[in-house]
């Protein structure tokens, strides 16, 4: 059988930044009725590659052909919806100040339907069909900044899949999809997974972009790798394993953690002790953390435990409850990041652009931000000792490229993770507080994070809430496990693994508990939120 025409065949592209070549000489074919992965580390040139199949990005060399006509590059703008492809990019592409209904129509709003004016009331109720179509409960009229982030990501995913459907009539199309599964729980990536193929079973592709393999070899026909900007290898899903896409990502076998030693964490003394904690979704949570223990919180998505840390930062309210910092007891409800920040405490949140750093200032300014009073000198600013500290931290903490004066949201997902490690561990924190430390992260950088947080603990204690059970396993001495806004018990030992964790959520959510033991737990009435 001979292979049928490529619905898109890339050749030759290159591109390069700054004198630095983010992509050489790449190649991609996508068949139609295809899924095809994209994989590679962060800064392989995987969304150097999207963006210039958006029209973002002028490639300085190569061809484009799509349904076997080539196609002039640079795609000047809109160019690539009259092609047939739609993008779902890792900032998702919604306006945060406008409404959710504004943001579904907004090429509607750019062309009007009817060349003169938009029809709001007719958007609205499209809006709604639409929603209903896909199962989601969003409020038309809410502004997405107001949304949470799984509910954005939804947004995006259904304004894209919307797109395809207006343009199915004119032939084959691409769906791109660049980790669109970072915010969403487990059924709704379900439901956008059967919603994938059944684009694919109509002769339409999908290229879809992840750094979790799980979900790569669950969705795609054939995967692309990238490596430094180059192909490292194009392979069927199905014939080949787990260990040889890492291999393919990273140049070679990837060292397994050592697991995580059953040390007799309760034992040590107690740094942080929480009591009756109560937020927006915890109901009366206490615990302790003990000295150079990663504890870990994680739950089915809405049941609240990530809201664990963030209080304990005072990035949110507390309704109840009391926090003591080595004996020094406080309220939990008067905890700001401020007063967190005094008690020793750190805290890198899971959106790291949004709430942990300046993307649109440098690295080095980033870096340094929580020390910048250590670099004035006669009201100056020592710009030489702020750049060397921030080159030895780079360094240090391998983020590539070592250049401080680089713009922070230049740098790949991993290496800004990497950053934010390095700022905090200048003040030698006391607690550590991580969500999500690896969420949009690759496989390599994944294990160099982990290692960073197990090397923090030496010197302090972390709290880390997670929905990455693997994560969990890896880095953790005891994971607590929350239902329903409630603390149901903890793993520890051999019980802390991937599987034993998603049991025990899964159990707990179904208030099936009784064969776990927990330790030092009061339980209380819950309050159903």
């Amino acid at each position: 059988m001979t292979e049928p025409q490529p619905l898109l065949r890339a050749r030759g592209l290159s591109k390069s930044f700054g004198g630095a070549l983010a992509l050489d000489d790449v190649d991609l074919t996508v068949l139609p009725g295809e899924v095809h992965g994209l994989l590679g580390e962060n800064g392989s040139g995987k969304s150097t590659l999207i963006k210039i199949l958006a029209g973002y990005h002028q490639p300085e060399g190569g061809t484009l052909t799509v349904n076997g006509e080539e196609v002039p590059l640079p795609l000047p703008p809109g160019e690539s919806r009259a092609l047939g492809f739609e993008f779902v990019h890792q900032d998702l592409g919604l306006v945060p100040a406008l409404s959710v209904a504004e943001n579904l129509f907004m090429g509607e709003i750019v062309k009007p339907r009817n060349k003169f004016f938009m029809s709001w009331s007719r958007a609205q109720r499209e809006a709604r069909q639409i929603f209903e179509r896909y199962g989601l409960s969003l409020d038309q009229n809410a502004t997405v900044e107001s949304l949470r982030p799984v509910e954005r990501a939804l947004l995006a995913i259904v304004r894209a899949l919307e797109g395809l459907r207006r343009t199915a009539g004119a032939g084959p199309t691409l769906l791109v999809l660049d980790e669109p599964t970072v915010f969403l729980p487990q059924h709704e990536i379900g439901l956008l997974f059967d919603f994938v193929r059944q684009i694919a079973q109509s002769g339409s592709s999908v290229l879809f972009v992840s750094h979790d393999l799980d979900e790569v070899r669950q969705i795609t026909d054939r995967v692309t790798v990238l490596r430094d900007g180059r192909v490292a290898g194009v392979v069927a899903t199905a014939e080949t394993t787990s260990a040889e896409l890492v291999h393919l990502i990273i140049g070679h076998d990837l060292t397994a953690m050592a697991p995580t030693a059953e040390q007799q964490v309760l034992d040590r003394p107690v740094v942080l002790q929480v009591s009756h904690l109560t937020t927006r979704w915890l109901d009366d949570m206490s615990f302790d953390l003990h000295a150079g223990e990663v504890l870990g919180f994680t739950g089915l998505v809405g049941s609240g435990y990530e809201d664990v840390v963030y209080a304990l930062f005072g990035a949110i309210p507390a309704h109840s409850g009391s926090v003591s910092f080595a004996g020094e007891l406080v309220s939990a409800g008067s905890l700001t990041p401020r007063t967190a920040m005094a008690a020793g405490v750190a805290f890198v949140p899971g959106d790291r652009q949004r709430n942990g750093s300046i993307p649109s200032l440098s690295a080095a300014e980033n870096v340094n931000l929580l020390v910048l009073d250590r670099y004035f000198q006669n009201m100056r600013l020592r710009q030489r000792d702020l750049d060397d500290n921030a080159q030895s931290l780079m360094t240090t903490f391998d983020v590539r490229p070592p250049q401080p004066a680089l713009e922070y949201g230049s740098f790949s997902g991993g290496n800004q993770q990497k950053a934010m490690m390095a700022k905090w561990q200048q003040v030698a924190p006391k607690v550590l507080l991580l969500h999500e430390p690896t969420q949009g992260v690759d496989v390599g950088a994944r294990q160099q994070i982990w290692r960073m947080i197990r090397d923090a603990t030496a010197e302090s204690s972390t709290i880390c809430a997670s929905s990455d059970y693997e994560q969990l396993a890896a880095i953790c001495d005891r994971v607590g496990v929350v239902a329903r806004g409630r603390l149901v018990g903890f793993l520890t030992g051999s019980d802390v693994s991937k599987d034993r964790i998603a049991d025990f959520c899964l159990r707990s959510s179904a208030g099936v508990t009784a064969d776990v033991v927990s330790s030092d737990l009061d339980f209380n009435p819950l309050t159903n939120h």
